[in-house]
């Protein structure tokens, strides 16, 4: 078989992973069905209690603000990108402090250097490294984008209940609600001081709690946030003693995080027996590789092991998505 061959086998091979690797990817969003479950009820809590601006002119309002700010570099990058505002939302949910420009430059310059890489110390064809180049040019500050999402919202849920219990202070020795939601700018650490100093200077300019609480609450996306709208909304319109809803809220929000600690310690054995069950062919392979090259790359060569290989991948995905649905829970 000459080196023709070998590269179409390979390319092929790279299609049909990307192919696997999506069906999975596809799959495991859509069984998750509980979080979906709480955000569509949220949604209607939202739109019922004080959530005055409905999805088209949120939609009108950010294509504004999108065309407005930015520089030419966001322009450039708004009109080639297919959903600039979802990406803008994620850059400004992740805490960064650059715009979708920098952000598309990246990812370019990314997917520039892989290609060369490939193409000129590992002597891969030119068409498969432009593939591989531009594959992992996306994906990888997609990938490193929502690991940050997710720190800084662990991190924004674990300070929040401190947030609320020194609103609630404030607000028993007499201090209004903007003046407490102030305080906890100035004395919470980021990113819980970050999100309350920016709606603090909102409200400071004009606008409203409430629109300004929503603002925010859109840009964390997080239940626990959201939650602690719906209470000053409900309790703008029902009345009551806001210090001792807010307190109830801190506590329900204290055990939640106490529940999901529990079960992460209950499911830590299943996590690492998924880990290791996941990774071990991989390891097994790569050392058959190093021991006896040429028995091992029948893998790469033999169309019959191609199609094996790829059957095993794709079981393999449904596996580990199975297990991590079995590991993860939503509360």
């Amino acid at each position: 078989m000459d080196s023709t061959d070998i590269n179409l086998i390979l390319a092929g091979l790279f299609l049909m992973l990307l192919f696997v690797f999506g069906v999975v990817y596809a799959a495991f969003h859509l069984l998750s069905t509980p979080k979906q479950v709480v955000q569509k009820r949220l949604d209607k809590l939202s739109s019922r209690f004080g959530k005055k601006s409905s999805a088209e002119t949120n939609s009108q309002e950010h294509n504004i603000a999108l065309d407005k700010e930015g520089s030419v570099l966001d322009q450039l990058a708004k009109d080639f990108l297919p959903r600039p505002i979802e990406l803008k939302n994620r850059l400004a949910q992740a805490g960064l402090g650059f715009g979708i420009g920098k952000y598309s430059l990246i990812s370019f310059i990314i997917a520039l250097l892989l290609t060369l890489a490939l193409n000129l110390f590992i002597s891969t064809p030119l068409a498969l490294s432009i593939l591989i180049g531009i594959f992992l040019g996306l994906l990888l500050p997609h990938v490193w984008v929502s690991k940050r999402i997710k720190k800084r919202i662990n991190t924004f849920t674990t300070l929040f209940p401190d947030a609320i219990d020194l609103i609630v202070r404030g607000l028993q020795s007499g201090l209004p609600v903007s003046d407490s939601i102030a305080n906890v700018g100035r004395e919470i650490p980021d990113p819980v001081g970050v999100e309350f100093t920016k709606m603090a200077d909102n409200m400071r300019l004009g606008k409203p709690m409430e629109e300004a609480m929503w603002e925010t609450a859109e840009r964390l996306d997080t239940p626990d946030f959201k939650f602690f709208v719906i209470s000053l909304s409900v309790q703008k319109e029902t009345g009551g003693n806001l210090a001792e809803t807010l307190s109830n809220l801190s506590k329900i929000l204290r055990k939640r995080q106490s529940l999901k600690m529990k079960i992460r310690a209950m499911s830590s054995e299943g996590r690492a027996s998924a880990f290791i069950v996941g990774a071990l062919p991989f390891i097994m392979f790569g050392m058959l590789l190093s021991i006896n090259y040429e028995y091992a790359s029948i893998l790469f060569t033999d169309s019959r092991a191609i199609i094996v290989a790829v059957l095993g991948l794709f079981w393999m995905g449904l596996g580990i998505l199975v297990m991590a649905k079995m590991i993860n829970f939503e509360l």
